[in-house]
């Protein structure tokens, strides 16, 4: 157990109660004691009170004689146990042998019938009783009678009571101390494990909090996971937007490098691209910067920004002659980052451009609300190359992945086109085009 630990200061502040809790009992204990003890003393005397009562005699001349009493304490001096009996002046009238030298006149005032039981700080218990005493012919005379015992009988006993308390005190306190160390241990484990798991996380054993908390540490494990997934998925974030920075730059230096030809130098395209460029990464590091917040966002145009595309692969797909068709019925307004429809939309075109024979249609359909549901906007890309099976298509939406390994590419930008459609609140579908043969794909914008 550490000095600086938790556990140590419940274990020592828990102590200290303990100790003071143990000593206020032992001195209760102890004054019950004492007291119960002289209580005890007290109703002794009374019976040695009555003993020398039973055998006084008042005689007619109102002489008070005291026969041989049957207690041999009484006979032997310094015995501890002493008796005397007085007149009203406190005069001595009688008293025993053991008696010589103690002075048991030390009591007040009393009435006939009352009881005063002393300590005279002389190491003596006495019981001092008031008589009136009437013999057969009517006299009577007034009369104390004491009987005294030394104080070392209580004092032996409150002594031999202190040690034994004390002992079994101490013993028990020792126990309890024990067994106090031990109901911490297990009180604080759920603590200890936090911070087991913390450095397992932290080595790369374990991923999160996974063990079953007590209900007081439950909410602070799940915040803490929620941290740590936070911050996991923070660096992910990081990641996948420089993957998809570079991915996002490829048709533009593609598109560039068609333009370095001395023949085919064209400087408004690469004024575009380059502006292009330039807004591609400024979105992406607003994107790795983001924590997650909604944004109000500006109403974009999905129709110019598709046909921005469509210009730029034409130029890209030279070669290949694709022919565009842009079927367009409603207006392409929406709310949303220019940025996220550039990914959307380019993404899809590319693919649709490199795995297409000659031609390519979109479409850009205003849904209502029994077609919809709680879209209102569907892009469909369609091409005439050869598409993909039914069972690869939820498996290329994962990073990393491409539908032919034999072609170039990083299998980015089908991950970013879903990432991106799932965000806005969208869907993507996928599937045979019925008219062309092909690939066809439908984003759904709400």
């Amino acid at each position: 157990m550490k000095l600086n630990s938790l556990s140590f200061r419940l274990f020592i502040s828990a102590s200290f109660v303990l100790a003071a809790f143990f000593a206020l009992v032992a001195f209760v204990l102890e004054r019950s004691y004492q007291e119960g003890a002289a209580e005890a003393l007290k109703e002794k005397l009374k019976v040695h009170t009555y003993s020398l009562l039973s055998a006084a005699e008042l005689t007619e001349k109102g002489i008070l004689k005291i026969p041989t009493l049957s207690e041999p304490r009484y006979s032997n001096p310094s015995s501890g146990l002493y008796a005397a009996i007085h007149l009203t002046n406190k005069f001595l009238l009688w008293r025993s042998k053991s008696a010589l030298g103690v002075n048991l006149s030390n009591f007040k005032s009393l009435k006939p019938g009352e009881y005063a039981f002393v300590n005279d700080n002389e190491g003596h218990f006495i019981l001092h009783y008031a008589v009136i005493w009437e013999n057969e012919t009517g006299l009577e005379q007034y009369y104390v009678f004491s009987v005294a015992e030394d104080d070392s009988f209580v004092s032996a006993q409150i002594v031999k009571f202190r040690l034994t308390l004390r002992s079994w005190l101490f013993f028990i306190g020792i126990l309890l101390a024990w067994v106090q160390y031990l109901v911490l241990r297990w009180s604080l484990k759920p603590l200890r494990d936090i911070v087991d798991d913390l450095e397992a996380i932290e080595k790369g054993e374990e991923t999160c909090l996974e063990r079953e908390y007590p209900i007081e540490l439950a909410g602070l494990a799940n915040n803490l996971n929620t941290l740590i997934d936070s911050e996991r998925a923070h660096l992910q974030r990081y990641r996948n937007t420089l993957a998809n920075l570079a991915h996002s730059l490829k048709t533009p230096l593609a598109i560039l490098s068609g333009c370095i030809l001395p023949e085919k130098v064209n400087k408004v395209t690469v004024a575009e691209q380059i502006l292009r460029m330039n807004e591609i990464v400024e979105y992406q590091l607003q994107k790795a910067a983001a924590q997650g917040e909604k944004q109000l966002s500006s109403r974009v145009d999905i129709l110019s920004i598709v046909e921005k595309i469509i210009f730029s692969l034409e130029k890209v797909y030279f070669d290949k002659g694709i022919n565009f068709s842009f079927d367009v019925k409603d207006d392409g307004l929406m709310s949303c980052e220019e940025g996220d429809i550039y990914e959307i939309a380019g993404n899809l075109l590319d693919n649709a451009a490199k795995w297409c024979d000659k031609e390519i249609r979109i479409n850009l359909v205003r849904l209502d609300k029994k077609q919809g549901e709680r879209f209102s906007l569907m892009l469909q890309i369609e091409d005439d190359g050869g598409g993909i099976e039914e069972e690869k298509l939820q498996v290329i939406l994962q990073r990393g992945i491409r539908a032919d390994e034999n072609v170039k590419g990083h299998g980015i930008g089908m991950a970013v086109v879903s990432e991106l459609t799932g965000l806005l609140g969208g869907k993507l579908k996928g599937g045979r085009s019925e008219s062309l043969g092909g690939m066809k794909w439908q984003v759904y914008f709400p």
